[in-house]
């Protein structure tokens, strides 16, 4: 049997798809087993051991119709006896269809529908532990195998020479020993999903204040200029604790070197999902606009937790989130660290003491 799962865009979502392999292999051990993602999120589920291939969509894909169309048609030879949209929008279900799979399961739209052989609802809300975003993955998967009672986490799997890696980077530094270390995600994937930059310097204050933590900086080159106006912005004590000349240069360091933290701070999104998935707890400051039930997942252990505005000010939601999007900059203004901070430092006293 040969499946193929499909999912693009996002790193976040790339990796929460992931543990989809491992019911699949569990139940088809003799399957081949294989992942159509986009070329910048592969990193995060290299050397995945339930994954038998990789079809890869590069940025030459987005812009160019005749490299799209000799992809799709390499993947049609394959010949697939079984395609899981996960993406779920037009441009995959086409492809699924164009496959011929004889079993093609996404997610039921109206306008996409016709392209598959079944289609499941998603669910619109959870109690379970790991979240919406994961309970709606496997819905998908539970046509082929069945009622899932026990769902896996996504994990990354980083190879010893990367942790040497990054071990030695830290010690060069003399960064840790009785002190813990934090990543911090300084920044969203966007203006909408970062919060305020003089917000976030008073919780650093108050994360140094607390735990005299050694900092590190979750960016990449061609955002220094964000990252050195965050650091004008906090204490004099704070500033002594942050290491911005370590970070990782690519998405391997980076998972490299969050697995040597012992927590992950900051904006929610791809960077903590890939802590969790490393074992490494969080604390994550949802935008205004994301359905945090979606994406807070393992919050039950005490090990991770999270803030949304609704939170604090649930009056302000009369629709799904997602309809406030383009009032977030006004709704970041009213989410104050005054409000996160006593929930930051429960945090912090858990995962310290």
């Amino acid at each position: 049997m040969k499946i193929l799962v499909i999912q693009h865009k996002m790193i976040g979502d790339v990796l929460t798809t992931s543990l989809l392999f491992e019911l699949l292999r569990e139940k088809y051990p003799a399957a081949r087993l294989d992942y159509l993602i986009n070329a910048s999120t592969q990193a995060v589920v290299a050397h995945h051991p339930f994954i038998d291939r990789f079809w890869v969509f590069t940025s030459e894909m987005e812009t160019s119709k005749k490299a799209a169309n000799l992809f799709q048609r390499e993947i049609v030879k394959e010949k697939y006896d079984v395609v899981i949209d996960v993406y779920a929008k037009l441009r995959s279900a086409l492809l699924t269809k164009a496959t011929k799979a004889s079993k093609r399961i996404s997610y039921f739209k109206w306008y996409t529908q016709p392209m598959y052989t079944q289609t499941v609802k998603p669910a619109s809300s959870s109690q379970k532990n790991e979240g919406l975003a994961i309970k709606n993955r496997v819905l998908l998967v539970e046509p082929l195998i069945g009622p899932v009672s026990e769902i896996p986490k996504p994990k990354i799997y980083l190879q010893p020479a990367e942790l040497k890696v990054a071990t030695k980077m830290l010690e060069e530094k003399k960064i840790g020993g009785a002190s813990p270390v934090f990543m911090i995600g300084i920044l969203g994937s966007g203006p909408e999903k970062t919060y305020p930059l003089p917000y976030m310097a008073t919780l650093l204050d108050a994360i140094v204040e607390c735990t005299s933590a050694q900092l590190l900086f979750n960016y990449i080159p061609k955002q220094q200029a964000e990252a050195d106006t965050l650091i004008s912005l906090c204490a004099k004590k704070t500033r002594e604790h942050i290491h911005k000349d370590v970070y990782g240069k690519d998405l391997r360091e980076f998972l490299a070197l969050t697995a040597q933290c012992d927590a992950l701070i900051g904006n929610e999104g791809g960077a903590v999902n890939m802590a969790k998935a490393l074992g490494i707890p969080t604390f994550s400051i949802f935008a205004p606009w994301i359905l945090k039930e979606a994406w807070n997942s393992y919050e039950n252990e005490g090990t991770n937790a999270s803030v949304h505005l609704k939170d604090f000010y649930p009056s302000l939601y009369q629709k799904h989130p997602k309809h406030y999007k383009k009032q977030s900059a006004g709704l970041y203004r009213q989410f104050a660290p005054d409000f996160i901070i006593p929930e930051l430092k429960n945090f912090l006293n858990r995962i310290t003491t």
